[in-house]
């Protein structure tokens, strides 16, 4: 005799189960559910209790579409891809510093399925309010697995020299998987956009973002809030190109991540950026 038992948690919703329970003949097993897993257990269970072909069908049909909503549950809790959010980044110099604050506003955030998109609009504001540079880029996330626009890891002086000029540049993510381990190489990414200046003199510019691996998890604390994050080592090499000559600048750096929400800190041998503020 098969028995399945449990307790609605009304503070929850009304189809959670704080316990359910299966009792098939000497076989007992308890569970602890908090989600919307329940229904798919339930098919599952059914399914192989039965294994009609119409029971199978109604399990594959659940299984993808929760699997699918919880992927872009995953999605949209990173700051990034929340409409109408605003976030703010301190940057400081080697000597810690302030040398000015990051702010992103995103808006046009869309829902496709298990992934989602939005756009970015950024501006760098130095320590006497002054606007130095503004950007729009995009971000976007596919089944939890976050993809930042390269365009977003221009340093703020190198968008200054191009804030005037004609800018060229396809789209290029770089990936921060949302199951990392300790130890795992993540994937590189290389970026390249050509520009032309007020002047106009044809200038480019290169970033290769390398050897990207998860050294550890850490606790990060900064004005924002404060995070279990993993730890994420990179070499980094711009190339800027004017009229040919290139100035290229090579440095290692670490990144802080909470996946499922985005980005904390960065740091290198010219300073840290952390998020300071998020509305």
């Amino acid at each position: 005799m098969t028995k399945l038992e449990g307790e609605i948690d009304a503070q929850k919703s009304a189809i959670y189960f704080k316990t359910f329970s299966i009792s098939s003949g000497s076989l007992w097993i308890e569970i602890e559910f908090n989600g919307a897993f329940l229904f798919l257990y339930l098919s599952f269970f059914l399914t192989f209790l039965y294994k009609p072909k119409t029971m199978r069908l109604i399990t594959v049909f659940s299984f993808l579409l929760l699997t699918g909503n919880l992927f872009s549950q995953e999605c949209s809790s990173y700051y990034f891809l929340q409409n109408n959010k605003t976030i703010e980044m301190t940057i400081s110099n080697k000597n810690g510093k302030e040398s000015g604050k990051m702010t992103y506003a995103v808006s046009d955030s869309k829902k496709n399925g298990s992934s989602i998109t939005a756009t970015i609009n950024s501006e760098f504001v130095d320590t006497k309010g002054k606007t130095i540079t503004k950007a729009t880029n995009n971000v976007k996330c596919e089944n939890g697995m976050m993809q930042m626009d390269m365009k977003t890891f221009i340093p703020p002086a190198q968008m200054e020299q191009m804030k005037s000029g004609e800018a060229k540049a396809t789209d290029v993510y770089l990936e921060y998987p949302a199951n990392m381990n300790v130890g795992d190489q993540l994937k590189d990414g290389q970026f390249n956009m050509d520009y032309e200046s007020s002047g106009g003199l044809k200038s480019s510019i290169e970033i290769s973002i390398t050897e990207r691996k998860v050294e550890g998890k850490e606790t990060i604390t900064t004005p924002a809030g404060t995070w279990e994050c993993y730890k994420i080592s990179a070499k980094n090499r711009i190339v800027s190109k004017i009229a040919g000559i290139g100035f290229p600048i090579k440095m290692d750096v670490i990144e802080w991540f909470v996946p499922g929400f985005g980005i904390v800190k960065t740091e290198s041998k010219t300073g840290k950026t952390e998020i300071t503020s998020i509305k």
